[in-house]
């Protein structure tokens, strides 16, 4: 499709900051190469207007992903939800049926994907997970379903690394903490980063790697042009390391399933991206 026509259908990310994603070029090749009448924008919100543009879109034919910092808020706007938002609290990709607004999030599978391409099996694995927003709910549930041995959720608001805590509080293997001090040069087989740092030119990196022990691997969920300053000094010290950008396609992946009910194509979702990036 060239140019958008009056039955062509609508598909949006919302959140705010929405200019540096890949998922307007991801799905729109997608739909291209499944001769799919819609079209996939960015548009930036505001956490007042969320629930009307969510609900407006999916309610028109439509869909769509939650990005950062909506995800959470993204759920009272919902009809119906997977057992993905009830598991995590938080939901990434949103569509109608039977004139219900339906959510489900598709960053579970997202992150199992990136976390298998970067270390293969994640089983008894010591994992620190930065930040406790709705990227890190998904990852948590990826890893704990990945069967690792043990998580320490950091966050620098010890209320809301308490609440992802209790969110899962089923599993007896995870903790909350709020200071890097109170690692006491703890080792890691992973550190992950699902917190916004990085994203912007300037910011701090989301963890100083030699504040802790021994750390394996790194896995940063922000993905920007070429590596992410935490990914490339994580690979200057010899670590394993990863951006975002395995997720972003698997999860997208898994958005256009939900919404088209047929496989994504894959090959033409990489394709998509800048040289260098598949």
């Amino acid at each position: 499709m060239s140019q958008p026509a009056a039955g062509t259908r609508l598909f949006a990310l919302l959140g705010d900051p929405i200019a540096h994603s890949l998922s307007p070029a991801l799905q729109n090749a997608a739909f291209r190469a499944s001769g799919l009448d819609a079209v996939y924008l960015a548009l930036r919100c505001t956490a007042e207007t969320l629930p009307g543009l969510l609900r407006g879109i999916a309610l028109a034919g439509g869909g769509g992903n939650i990005t950062v910092p909506h995800k959470e808020r993204a759920v009272a706007a919902l009809d119906r939800a997977t057992d993905a938002v009830h598991r995590t609290g938080a939901c990434n990709t949103f569509w109608s049926a039977q004139d219900r607004v339906w959510g489900d999030n598709t960053d579970i599978a997202g992150f199992q994907g990136a976390l298998q391409a970067l270390v293969g099996s994640a089983a008894g694995a010591r994992v620190l997970l930065l930040g406790a927003g709705g990227g890190a709910r998904a990852a948590l549930a990826g890893l704990l379903d990945a069967g690792v041995a043990a998580v320490v959720v950091l966050n620098r608001s010890p209320e809301r690394a308490e609440a992802l805590r209790r969110l899962f509080s089923a599993s007896a293997n995870v903790r909350a903490l709020s200071q890097v001090a109170h690692l006491r040069g703890e080792a890691f087989d992973l550190v992950v980063n699902a917190t916004p740092l990085g994203l912007h030119e300037g910011d701090a990196l989301p963890l100083e790697l030699d504040r802790v022990g021994r750390i394996g691997a790194v896995l940063d969920l922000v993905y920007r042009a070429g590596e992410t300053p935490w990914v490339r000094e994580a690979r200057s010290r010899g670590m394993r390391a990863a951006d975002g950008l395995e997720m972003l396609i698997q999860q997208g992946a898994a958005a256009f399933e939900r919404w088209w009910g047929m496989p994504a194509p894959l090959h033409a979702m990489r394709a998509a991206l800048p040289r260098g990036r598949a």
